[in-house]
């Protein structure tokens, strides 16, 4: 996501690049350029032009410092601007806690747009993060599939779903879910509705009523960011009706080039609440407008790095296997755990470009999310004792390895031999013996 966006902008920079000052000339010629970058995006055009007007008055009131180059400057100002432009701020959700009644999120969107799903996911983050006890609520009358989807949805993040099979009104349906999550004291309550392949009258008068009959806390409209200025129509024609409290972006690990992201806060004047990445349940995350911004702008992501790597850090998993490694203890099984964890925390080539400098290095470079496969087969392929004692791997053993994993000979010995530099170096850090740089050879 934002690639092209990225690029962009960073040439348009380079028309400041050695130049002594900040004037109405170059300011004019890079803000040019930058309003080509952001229309190239799908960026609504009022909002890119309102947008460049905005960073050329605060860019042409600011004195340069020696210390500052203007193109410094500028990406400063853009960034600022980008940020405000987005949201400003991070908007939470708002869930009242009241004892015996549940607080209510309905959800709205097109078909396709990830809605079902992302239901699923945000139950998960809820319980999981918040210590909530949610409950999934199918009110799509419509398509029994998607009822059945749902169900499957929760039984994979363990949340409850309530399903009336052959149903014909979601208002009822919706309504004796919450009286459910009263009596078995969940205090959450994520109401799924029917979605359409285009905006009609029959829908959005279903929805209404809905929401007219459970009067929800958050009403959360789920568009799909790779329909670009698409999605910031249907937005609004969506608001005008719902009048909701916030947006959520998903399937930003496509090919999408951020128009929606940039625009819809604009258009609708309704935060973006959460973006989605991905199939995987763990794949969304809050959506905060400065870390975007530095995305954008090549800068990274490292915060939402170390929140990600946070949540899957164990502190008692991780004295033990200190210890393990002290005592040169650390055997496949403790390194295929490693590999389970750096797995949860979401798409591999996502995560590098949160490394300043890394996203644009990787930005032809395809990442395979399913690059852990091969080793992971070559790991259970051995046997428990081989596992906990890789000095039993002799050449019949890895021959049989290979076979057994559907790889190579020369994968697996190269798995070994990377296992074994692992284990020597991460014993050399624990015990804080760092070996000694070479001497370099004489000529």
């Amino acid at each position: 996501m934002f690639e092209n966006l990225s690029e962009r902008l960073e040439r348009s920079f380079k028309i400041l690049k050695g130049e002594g000052r900040i004037t109405e000339i170059n300011v004019a010629e890079t803000l040019k350029d930058v309003r080509r970058a952001l229309l190239d995006a799908d960026v609504n055009y009022k909002v890119a032009k309102t947008f460049t007007d905005n960073v050329k008055q605060k860019a042409l009131g600011q004195n340069v410092l020696t210390a500052v180059k203007p193109g410094q400057l500028m990406v400063k100002i853009v960034h600022d601007e980008l940020a405000q432009l987005m949201g400003g701020e991070t908007a939470e959700l708002n869930l009242p806690g009241r004892i015996g009644e549940p607080s209510i999120i309905l959800m709205a969107g097109l078909n396709g747009s990830g809605k079902t799903t992302f239901s699923a996911k945000l139950a998960k983050m809820l319980k999981e993060k918040q210590a909530k006890k949610p409950l999934l609520a199918a009110c799509d009358t419509f398509r029994p599939a998607a009822m059945e989807q749902l169900r499957v949805l929760g039984e994979q993040v363990d949340v409850p779903v309530y399903v009336e099979m052959g149903a014909t009104n979601p208002v009822e349906v919706a309504l004796h879910a919450i009286n459910e999550a009263r009596q078995h004291a969940n205090d959450v309550v994520i109401v799924d509705t029917a979605g359409r392949l285009a905006i009609d009258e029959e829908l959005m008068q279903q929805i209404q009523d809905i929401r007219d009959a459970i009067n929800p806390h958050e009403i959360l409209f789920v568009v799909d960011a790779m329909t670009g200025q698409d999605a910031v129509n249907t937005a609004k024609e969506f608001n005008d009706r719902l009048n909701y409290t916030g947006v959520v972006l998903t399937k930003l690990d496509g090919d999408t080039r951020g128009g929606a992201a940039l625009s819809i806060r604009s258009v609708v004047d309704k935060p973006i609440k959460f973006v989605g990445t991905g199939e995987k349940m763990e794949a969304m995350s809050p959506f905060h407008p400065a870390r975007m911004a530095d995305r954008i702008l090549g800068m990274g992501d490292i915060v939402s790095l170390v929140e990600k790597a946070q949540e899957q850090y164990d502190e008692k998993e991780a004295r033990r296997l200190e210890q393990r490694i002290k005592k040169n203890q650390f055997d496949f099984n403790d390194f295929y755990a490693q590999i389970q964890q750096i797995k949860k925390m979401g798409n591999i080539k996502d995560l590098a470009s949160m490394i300043p400098g890394v996203g644009k290095a990787l930005k032809d470079i395809d990442i395979d999310d399913n690059a852990f496969k091969s080793i992971e087969a070559i790991i259970l392929s051995m046997t428990p004792k081989e596992r906990q004692n890789p000095a039993l791997l002799n050449t019949s053993r890895r021959m049989r390895i290979a076979k057994g994993s559907g790889t190579n000979i020369q994968e697996v010995n190269r798995l070994i031999k990377q296992f074994d530099q692992t284990r020597k170096m991460m014993k050399m850090v624990t015990s804080k013996q760092l070996p000694q740089m070479p001497k370099m050879p004489k000529f």
